[in-house]
């Protein structure tokens, strides 16, 4: 056990805790641990994992980062960076951010208030009730016996720590209240509850993360919601941890917003296919035969995976890249490029065709393919329009572009199902008038329309011409079709089926 003074040692001089430490093997081993989280980690690890450490590289990039950020608030530094790592399944993610660091940061901060949150209620509840039968174990309070878990306030959802502080002068000790863990489910309630740390940890499942609404509800609870909850909005950090699952999972949703206060670290198992995903790009040099960890995550094992998470899961869960490496549905690497245009007699047929989305509330976009047939029989991807606009702005930027491409490119307006759609689609066309312009209900599911098109695109018979929207259209084609946006392989399929004469065909599906 670790004596009474040793306790005290803490919050006396460096050179009083190392003439202690010397006095008391434990007591070395307590100012091991306050000096390193890694050390913590490897010396707590038999309590909470029954199965043999095997310490890799990357365990101590996580350690790393989140000790920085420890300090920093425990120092009531004002926070330079949120955290975000990417890190395939089965490499002690969870253990070492959502069950071992708060712990560790109470060993030298008890105050700290710490906020988790996981995909589901019972994920997160396991990982604080982890993290609560570490403290209470036999050799963290031989380590720490001046720190537990506060009698009254013990429950897997919320607990709080109490420190024992001692002094020095034999007055009896005196109980001081700590910082609290509460632990809910992503979109959950928080009413009352902040924190100075705030760990989300698998937000998303692989099952939620294809869909819209359970993507949505995780990022607007991570946008709206967790700002709201922090202790000092200068000080107080957020730290995400996940597995990469699609392009719009919380992660792909808030580096998109390019805010520059926010640190990612990105590691796929394998670096063969995935080595542009590696962030910051210098952790390359540890990679060992191109694996992340050749222990948990051989090659073997990397081939096992692929075939039962397939393709896609593959990229997003190991890659971190929620795009298979040969580039999905299309390879946009077969894409060309062009900054001539085509002479008239080059040109079998032009046509513009839109996919309109109803309302400018940062949704759908609206999107206008302006696509060509050439005589060579390949494709030309003239011009796309894309915004997200309100119906007049929409109306008029749709006749804008007509008066530009001129009366002999072909008009098509997708109509959507219902009443509604057919209006809308009947507006536009009057809205049209003096062009050729047809309303066009195609069937069949998306990926089906689409497929005629990727072949074309896969051979290398599409070009594209050199303009700004080239970076968005080929990124959406990259994801399609687990991407966030579908607009532009919409419009863009829709288009080269009419130029192709393809007809659609209803699928059951």
């Amino acid at each position: 056990m670790v004596t009474t003074d040793t306790a005290i040692a803490d919050v006396l001089p460096r050179e009083q805790r190392v003439q202690i430490a010397v006095n008391n093997p434990l007591a070395i081993i307590r100012e091991l641990n306050n000096r390193s989280f890694a050390h913590f980690v490897q010396y707590f690890w038999p309590v909470v994992c029954n199965q043999k450490l095997v310490w890799n590289w990357h365990m101590d990039v996580f350690c790393n980062e989140l000790s920085e950020i420890a300090i920093n608030v425990g120092n009531r530094v004002q926070k330079d960076h949120d955290l975000i790592i990417n890190v395939p399944p089965g490499t002690s993610k969870t253990l070492i951010c959502s069950i071992m660091f708060p712990a560790w940061c109470w060993t030298r901060w008890y105050w700290m208030r710490f906020i988790t949150a996981s995909y589901s209620s019972a994920l997160s509840l396991e990982s604080a009730e982890y993290s609560r039968d570490l403290i209470r174990s036999d050799q963290f309070k031989d380590v720490y016996p001046d720190l537990m878990i506060k009698e009254d306030k013990d429950t897997k959802s919320n607990f709080k720590i109490v420190k024992l502080i001692e002094h020095p002068n034999g007055k009896m000790p005196r109980q001081a209240q700590g910082g609290n863990r509460y632990s809910t489910s992503v979109g959950g309630t928080l009413m009352g509850f902040h924190a100075d740390i705030i760990i989300w940890d698998d937000p998303l499942n692989p099952t939620q993360s294809v869909s819209d609404k359970e993507r949505e509800t995780a990022n607007n609870w991570i946008d709206r919601t967790l700002p709201t909850r922090k202790t000092d909005k200068g000080i107080s950090v957020v730290v995400g941890v996940m597995q990469r699952l699609h392009q719009d999972d919380p992660t792909g949703h808030i580096l998109e917003k390019k805010k520059e206060n926010v640190r990612n670290i990105c590691l796929p198992g394998e670096i063969r296919n995935y080595g542009h995903r590696v962030n910051p790009p210098e952790l390359k040099k540890f990679y060992i035969d191109g694996l992340l960890d050749a222990n948990r995550l051989s090659w073997k094992n990397l081939n096992d995976l692929e075939a039962d998470l397939g393709q896609y899961g593959f990229a997003g869960q190991i890659g971190q890249d929620p795009t298979p490496a040969g580039g999905g549905m299309f390879k946009t690497d077969h894409f060309n490029y062009t900054s001539s245009m085509p002479k008239d007699n080059e040109i079998l047929q032009k046509i513009r065709y839109w996919d309109k989305a109803a309302t400018a509330d940062g949704g759908a976009y609206t999107v206008g393919v302006h696509m060509a047939r050439l005589t060579n029989n390949r494709f030309l991807v003239l011009d796309v329009k894309r915004g997200q606009w309100g119906t007049n702005e929409r109306e008029r930027i749709i006749l804008d572009t007509a008066r530009n491409d001129g009366t002999s490119t072909l008009i098509y307006i997708e109509q959507e199902p219902g009443s509604g759609g057919k209006e809308s689609a009947e507006s536009t066309i009057r809205n049209l008038l003096g062009y050729a312009c047809y309303a066009d209900r195609p069937t069949g599911d998306k990926i089906f329309r689409a497929d005629p098109y990727s072949v074309q695109v896969n051979v290398g018979a599409l070009t594209l011409m050199n303009a700004s929207w080239n970076a968005s259209y080929v990124d959406e084609h990259r994801f399609f079709p687990f991407g966030k946006f579908k607009d532009q392989v919409d419009a863009s399929a829709a288009a080269f089926n009419h130029l192709s004469g393809r007809r659609y065909v209803s699928r059951i599906i």
